[in-house]
């Protein structure tokens, strides 16, 4: 990513591989690149080159929070548990969440989540009902990520928000449809979230001093020489979490 030449009181961010802008902005995918000093975050050495590689989905995890306000203490649901809900509840935890419940319809992403630090797992495609405990007394929790994507995750976790609780969309999910009636009885703050900009030095400085630990969430490195397969594999959820590349560079 990279700052537009503005002043510090309304930087914008320019990301690599966004389509966003048109031209469109190419992804860096490449031997070298020239870069400004400001873009770059240098790593310890005792980061490797594969942790360092989380610094930049670990900051969307780390902006939705901001966007959340105060979680410290709080009940935390997490619905979809993939890469950034992973590397987002590891920030939660940092973050000093007093309850973390994760929500996925798959056992690997959870089994991730919980040495993430999640509190509590439920695996939705083997018990439908499990969420329906926190619905009691008008719902349990204090604030909510969706980070599926998924409308049906959108509305079970919703039927558990507390009254006045926040919910953060991380997930993209397109056109949904939304019960205000709950939203407005309960006062609930529905919040969007998108990217980061500020937080990517926040992850660089959080890897360096060992605050969160990502390697959980990479679950395969594969040869550069390889690339095709590695893709194949990322694409398949059943297998993949976050599948890195080896450009044989040595850390």
């Amino acid at each position: 990513y990279c700052h537009q030449g503005l002043p510090n009181h309304c930087l914008n961010m320019r990301f690599y591989g966004s389509a966003m802008p048109f031209p469109h902005v190419q992804g860096a995918f490449q031997q070298s690149l020239v870069i400004e000093t400001h873009q770059a975050h240098p790593l310890a050495d005792h980061v490797s080159l594969a942790e360092g590689a989380m610094a930049e989905p670990l900051s969307v995890g780390l902006h939705a929070i901001q966007r959340a306000g105060v979680v410290f203490g709080k009940r935390v649901l997490v619905t979809g548990c993939g890469p950034i809900g992973n590397l987002l509840i590891g920030s939660l935890r940092a973050a000093g969440a007093g309850e973390i419940v994760a929500v996925d319809l798959a056992a690997g992403p959870l089994a991730c989540a919980e040495k993430m630090g999640a509190s509590r797992t439920h695996n939705l495609a083997e018990d439908a009902d499990a969420l329906k405990r926190y619905t009691a007394e008008k719902g349990y929790f204090d604030v909510m990520f969706e980070v599926s994507g998924s409308a049906q995750a959108l509305r079970n976790g919703l039927e558990c928000m507390a009254p006045r609780s926040v919910l953060v969309t991380v997930g993209l999910g397109g056109e949904v449809s939304l019960p205000l009636n709950m939203l407005v009885s309960r006062e609930i703050d529905l919040r969007g979230t998108f990217r980061f900009h500020s937080e990517f030095a926040q992850a660089v400085d959080l890897l360096n001093r060992q605050v969160i630990d990502v390697r959980p969430v990479i679950s395969h490195t594969v040869p550069f020489s390889e690339a095709v397969q590695a893709f194949e594999l990322a694409a398949d959820k059943s297998q993949a979490m976050k599948v890195l590349l080896d450009f044989g560079v040595g850390d």
